[in-house]
């Protein structure tokens, strides 16, 4: 199968969003995922880690699943210069300094509780955030 979160020369018709986070195991995983969703094949997604973990949380998976949005075969991966060159709207959650400016991009920095190792109540929480957070992100674009 094709790494899903690897830009491979977007529709220069279509926004593109990149979402990143430190190991793209989590946050950055639930938001690509819930933007695949809402946006369909409107936006092209992908998404990248400064420190990419070895795979997506199994909790995240579980609680997106729950609305019924499968990231069970994304792989964590680093996100390249390529990515944000190709990206209009890059949104960083917590990867602090390690994630890449290049200026006339949009940037978009959203505070989120890392969601690896919490309960799931949280990580609920988190998803139910960034699903507020995407649908605000898709009215813009």
């Amino acid at each position: 199968m094709p790494d899903v979160d690897r830009p491979v020369g977007p529709d220069s018709s279509k926004p593109t969003v990149l979402f990143l986070c430190v190991h793209n195991a989590g946050r950055s995983q639930m938001a690509a995922g819930w933007m695949r969703q809402l946006a369909g094949d409107a936006v092209d997604v992908f998404s990248g880690g400064s420190d990419p973990g070895p795979a997506v949380d199994p909790t995240a998976v579980e609680v997106m699943a729950e609305v019924g949005i499968d990231i069970s075969s994304h792989t964590p991966r680093p996100w390249t210069p390529e990515d944000i060159r190709a990206a209009d709207v890059v949104v960083t959650m917590g990867c602090g300094d390690e994630c890449p400016v290049i200026p006339g991009r949009r940037y978009e920095d959203w505070e989120l509780t890392d969601p690896a190792g919490q309960p799931i109540e949280v990580v609920r929480a988190v998803r139910n955030d960034i699903e507020g957070r995407v649908r605000r992100l898709l009215t813009s674009l």
